[in-house]
């Protein structure tokens, strides 16, 4: 009888999912000779090859893919055996999430949390990025779950909504007096990468200055801090910009101007690992305005 272990199933099936060794690699947290060699040994023990060099990359022989599909649901039973009945106290490996500023500063903290209490074996690496980042990691493969801002239209990516946050405009009490009706203001945006950097352009336009020059950055926290010390006005997180207007260091200015932008999760769509899909399930639960920094 051959012997194959589970590992050179996972490696097999990782391969296929993700489209390269090297990305199969990353996901296994070992490195891509490591993931040749178990391919190798699998090869040698089934008694056909699995992939064929094609240009540049390697692709599954015609027996390769035939194999995989038979594998496929072979893994899947596996894996839910290993983590039946929601219980994942057992579960191990590395997952890899992906969020933008708002969303680490806000709902995140207590998320991780909980699932630290459910899955203590599992390794959670997490990741700031803009949106614009965040998509091209999780489709590589560099992220496994992501939470960001802005509607996401791809065939290749499965969201759900975790609710939204509310933008609005924000000056120091010394600049609030003159807000947009006094001369152009300085301006300090997200970088163009993020969708808010759209809402925002937008909603310029509404209040007459859609020619002002705009000053970016890619960090909302460093944006209210160069509005509190006078260097500014900016469209930020009313979340998190609310303990500094409780407290009269910030005003906020123009609320007809004010602009919504909704948040969501997201995964590849053909994502089968169950611990990936149950964090995600339970990431729907979420809602991201619901905790404020500093109070």
């Amino acid at each position: 009888m051959r012997r194959i272990s589970l590992y050179h199933l996972e490696t097999l099936l990782w391969i296929s999912r993700l489209g390269t060794f090297g990305a199969a690699a990353e996901r296994l947290n070992t490195t891509q000779p490591g993931v040749s060699a178990r391919i190798r040994e699998l090869e040698h023990q089934i008694g056909f090859r699995l992939f064929e060099r094609a240009g540049r990359t390697m692709a599954l022989t015609v027996r390769g893919r035939e194999f995989v599909r038979e594998c496929e649901p072979l893994w899947t039973s596996i894996e839910r055996t290993f983590l039946q009945s929601g219980r994942f106290e057992g579960a191990s490996g590395i997952v890899r999430i992906g969020a933008g500023e708002i969303a680490a500063a806000t709902c995140l903290p207590s998320f991780f949390t909980g699932l630290k209490a459910d899955m203590p074996r599992v390794t959670l690496e997490m990741e700031i990025d803009l949106s614009h980042g965040l998509l091209q990691k999780l489709l590589s493969a560099n992220c496994d779950l992501i939470f960001l801002a802005g509607p996401i239209v791809s065939p290749n990516i499965e969201t759900v909504p975790i609710g939204a946050v509310d933008m609005m405009w924000i000056a120091s009490p010394a600049l609030g007096g003159q807000g947009f009706d006094g001369p152009c203001p300085t301006l300090w945006l997200l970088h163009r990468h993020s969708p808010i950097h759209g809402v925002a352009r937008a909603s310029l336009e509404a209040a007459g200055h859609g020619d002002a020059t705009i000053n970016s950055c890619n960090n909302v926290r460093s944006l209210i801090d160069i509005v509190l010390s006078g260097g500014g006005i900016s469209f930020v997180p009313e979340i998190m910009a609310r303990p500094h207007l409780d407290r009269g260091t910030l005003v906020r200015l123009r609320p007809d101007l004010d602009r919504t932008i909704p948040f969501h999760a997201a995964i590849r769509a053909q994502e089968r690992d169950p611990l990936v899909r149950d964090i995600f399930a339970r990431a729907a639960a979420l809602e991201i305005a619901e905790i404020v920094p500093g109070r």
